[in-house]
């Protein structure tokens, strides 16, 4: 079964609404969401290289540069010396940092349920039933 091109396009337009509504109930917290995606990349993926990151969040290198160093200085992130490329060095998230991406999901959720408030019962549980599936989607994105 397919759905159309305009209900798939008021998919991602209302799934990108959302999500930068809950972004900037992080940002309020002093992450950037550019910054976010690199420290959730971190903590599922473990220690990698800018170029790594730049590809996976997606942005440019300069970008992904400048969110690791605002990261490091925060003590979010660490570098360790790339154990393949002596030249190279990893980032990986600190404990800090990953106490921080888990304080910021809580925040994100807490915004979530006070916006699922205005819906009515049946269609809390609509969305909780798609929830699956839309993890399933995002999986397969990674």
């Amino acid at each position: 079964m397919t759905i159309g091109d305009d209900a798939a396009l008021q998919l991602v337009v209302s799934l990108n609404r959302l999500t930068r509504s809950l972004r900037r109930a992080a940002a309020a917290g002093g992450i950037q969401p550019t910054q976010l995606a690199v420290l959730a990349m971190l903590t599922q993926r473990g220690p990698s290289r800018i170029g790594e990151i730049a590809t996976w969040v997606p942005c440019s290198q300069p970008t992904a540069t400048a969110a690791v160093l605002g990261l490091e200085t925060a003590g979010l992130i660490r570098r360790e010396p790339d154990p393949t490329d002596g030249r190279a060095s990893r980032v990986l998230a600190t404990e800090r940092g990953t106490a921080a991406l888990a304080e910021v999901a809580r925040g994100e959720a807490e915004v979530l349920a006070g916006r699922l408030v205005s819906l009515r019962p049946d269609e809390v549980r609509r969305l909780a039933e798609i929830e699956p599936l839309l993890r399933r989607l995002a999986e397969a994105a990674d």
